[in-house]
């Protein structure tokens, strides 16, 4: 297997994370995907360094799921940084597995991974919408942390907040916001 196959197989793998069969096949979202994907995800506070980490893991359980050897990802897909997509999708998956889990309702990653994507504002981004140029534009502003400061515009919004979440890490963002919303 070549370095272009493994990464076209990785990003296959984690589009169906998020992008299974729940959705319309004629409904898209191939190029917003691979945007996030080829965008970096760089962070302004320390402890949002583990949400990069988890999404370098990503690479590692795709590796697992799919029977490569540790030696073949670290070769192949660890030659980049955590990217915005890798970043989201780590992140869906720990909320799903490690607080809300619950046999009886089903997987929820992808729910947990749209919910930010809509909050961010690139919901209606399908393929026939796609404008890389907003898409930039709305990803840099998250990823510079200039959204309200309840968090509307980047991955959680809430309401009645009294914190700036411009300046809570992710993770304590996403706790909070489940709590509101359980």
């Amino acid at each position: 297997m070549t370095r272009d196959e493994l990464k076209f197989d990785y990003f296959d793998w984690m589009y169906g994370l998020v992008c299974d069969t729940k959705y319309p096949k004629k409904l898209s979202y191939r190029k917003l995907l691979n945007f996030l994907h080829n965008m970096d995800f760089t962070y302004q506070l320390t402890m949002d360094s583990n949400r990069f980490e988890d999404g370098i893991e990503l690479r590692y359980r795709f590796g697992y799921e799919n029977g490569y050897d540790c030696s073949v990802i670290a070769n192949y897909l660890d030659d980049s940084p955590c990217s915005v997509l890798e970043m989201l999708i780590a992140l869906s998956i720990r909320l799903e597995e490690h607080i809300m889990d619950d046999p009886e309702i089903g997987d929820r990653t992808g729910q947990w991974f749209w919910n930010m994507i809509t909050n961010l504002g690139l919901g209606s981004m399908d393929d026939r919408k796609f404008n890389e140029n907003r898409v930039e534009d709305i990803v840099t502003r998250f990823l510079e942390r200039q959204y309200e400061p309840d968090g509307q515009g980047g991955l959680f919004t809430l309401e009645n907040c009294h914190y700036d979440l411009r300046k809570v890490e992710i993770w304590y963002q996403a706790c909070w916001y489940l709590d509101s919303i359980t």
